[in-house]
């Protein structure tokens, strides 16, 4: 059974997006079958695929609202160059899904059930939730066996980790007791700025969770590659971003649990 790696922070642009991307698709090019799941409305992640997120006849959404199975709602290699990429599609339609659900039974369990049905199918399956801790957000987390936390090399980049930890805590003590953090990893790195080095020992030293070597950095082919709809290591294979998506996908593949 494959991996299952929830991608949160309630903070936006912190690179959430930009590492489900980029993680799935350098974990792809290692030979790993892979499906991102994209819970976010705003749909960027499967944007950054290339898909047209207005086109598409079945999302996530279809899927939980049980409009459509989980086999119809999987766009399978999805990116020419990269064999066994898979991706569950979202758009704007999502936002509407916690209405719809308010009366659902078991409604925090509504995606695990479905993925329950193809997860033995992947290597990893990267889930990328939506910057809130919303109903979406902890349906990700019960599905998942672990959650990666990016966190940006800013000055609050500490403010929200403990709000968001707190809530990895409680849905494994009441929803999903197989829950683990799989640690944290810093993007938008910059080298020239003091504050970044002082961000990554800060955030050290008041955390007890893993922490990833490898450093995300600030990079302006990372920024480009999605409205192109490729990710990095086939937009700019030889740039610092591709090389170090591809160090992370190394260190979580060697990381037991």
């Amino acid at each position: 059974m494959g991996r299952i790696i929830a991608i949160a922070n309630q903070k936006g642009g912190v690179g959430k997006t930009t590492t489900s991307i980029n993680l799935a698709a350098a974990l792809a090019e290692k030979g790993k079958k892979v499906l991102v799941i994209d819970t976010d409305p705003q749909g960027n992640t499967t944007s950054g695929f290339g898909l047209d997120k207005n086109e598409l006849e079945n999302t996530i959404y279809e899927l939980m609202i049980g409009e459509c199975s989980v086999d119809e709602a999987i766009n399978k290699n999805v990116v020419e160059g990269l064999e066994g990429l898979d991706i569950i599609p979202s758009n704007v339609n999502l936002a509407a899904v916690e209405i719809e659900l308010i009366d659902a039974d078991q409604k925090e369990y509504i995606l695990k059930e479905a993925i329950e049905k193809v997860k033995d199918n992947y290597d990893f399956i990267i889930i990328d939730c939506p910057p809130s801790l919303s109903m979406l957000t902890i349906n990700s987390m019960t599905t998942a066996s672990t959650v990666l936390v990016p966190i940006q090399c800013e000055y609050y980049a500490l403010e929200g980790l403990g709000q968001l930890v707190h809530t990895v805590n409680l849905v494994k003590e009441r929803l999903n007791p197989e829950l683990e953090m799989e640690g944290v990893v810093f993007t938008m790195f910059d080298a020239r700025t003091n504050l970044s080095l002082q961000v990554v020992e800060n955030v050290k030293e008041h955390i007890e969770e893993n922490v990833y070597k490898t450093i995300i950095p600030r990079n302006i082919r990372l920024a480009e590659a999605p409205s192109y709809g490729l990710p990095i290591n086939l937009y700019e294979p030889k740039s610092a971003g591709a090389e170090a998506y591809r160090l992370l996908a190394d260190e979580v593949i060697a990381r037991e649990f």
